[in-house]
């Protein structure tokens, strides 16, 4: 009797550490699932920090493919590729179909779809290279025609006056589209021809462009120097890259001494901060489109 007693005690003591034990598991779960738990836990916070990362490289490709088609491109008068053809998925939806199933889909798809977007547009953009190099090789008499310096020198600059955009005109003080860029420098300065091409107007011009240079690049490209005290280039003469060709003024409608100058490409205006590529370093063509924006009143 005293042994039946004590294995049903025994028995019940079992049962009840069993049960114990079952609930301490599902409820809290065991040690090896703690581990995992935390594991995952680990990995999850990885992933994050990948998908930043991977945010930061997106950008970084972002810039260089804008230089790329609004620069490069422009300037050899290639095809741009296009942001929507860079960053386009790959079309196999089911090529994702395997990760739907995991734990924290959403993040693991968004890394995976990013990872696939920044090869594509590293594949993308190393062609494109290739493309504009075969096109500088092939094309050296555009590029001695292409405006590609500064008009006026950076020391006799006193300090832009205004980029190229929407301005407020300073006579009628409305907003206006400016074309151009202005550099304000004293009486004098000389003026010089960002490319090599023809002059085709010497003398005074319309729209309050007073004293004005303009010069036909070929391949689509003109430029403009406006409010000179002086012109030295004449109509049809054959002009270098960085000859002088007048001096910078104040007149025509301006409210100050300064040369307008401005660039356009098969009679649509551009933006000049583009076209100064051999005068600058990196450093000093970033500090360039800086100054482009200034959004204070222009000087005509």
């Amino acid at each position: 009797m005293h042994v039946l007693t004590v294995a049903r005690h025994l028995l019940s003591g079992t049962i009840i550490g069993a049960l114990l034990l079952y609930g301490f598991i599902f409820w809290v779960g065991s040690p090896s699932e703690w581990r995992l738990e935390r594991e995952h836990e680990i990995l999850k916070q990885r992933y994050k920090i990948l998908n930043q990362r991977l945010d930061d490289a997106l950008d970084v490709l972002d810039d260089i493919g804008e230089r790329d088609d609004n620069l490069y491109r422009v300037i050899l008068q290639g095809d741009p590729i296009g942001r929507e053809n860079r960053n386009a998925l790959v079309k196999n939806a089911q090529r994702y179909d395997s990760l739907m199933s995991l734990k924290d889909a959403d993040l693991v798809l968004s890394v995976s779809q990013k990872m696939d977007v920044i090869e594509r547009q590293l594949y993308l953009q190393s062609k494109s290279f290739d493309e504009v190099a075969e096109l500088c090789k092939n094309q050296e008499d555009r590029l001695l025609h292409i405006p590609s310096i500064q008009p006026v020198k950076d020391k006799e600059l006193k300090y832009m006056a205004s980029g190229y955009g929407w301005r407020v005109d300073p006579i009628y003080n409305i907003r206006k589209f400016h074309a151009g860029m202005d550099f304000s420098a004293e009486k004098g300065t000389d003026v010089f021809a960002t490319g090599d091409g023809r002059v085709i107007h010497s003398g005074w011009g319309e729209s309050g462009y007073g004293l004005c240079i303009e010069i036909d690049h070929g391949y689509g490209y003109k430029t403009k120097y406006a409010h000179l005290s002086k012109v030295i280039a004449r109509k049809g003469k054959m002009v270098k890259r960085g000859e002088k060709i007048g001096e910078v003024g104040s007149t025509g409608k301006s409210t100050g001494p300064h040369l307008h100058y401005e660039v356009s490409l098969r009679g649509v205006i551009q933006n000049p901060a583009h076209y100064y590529f051999m005068d600058l370093t990196p450093e000093q063509y970033e500090l360039m489109l800086q100054k482009s924006e200034n959004v204070g009143q222009v000087m005509d």
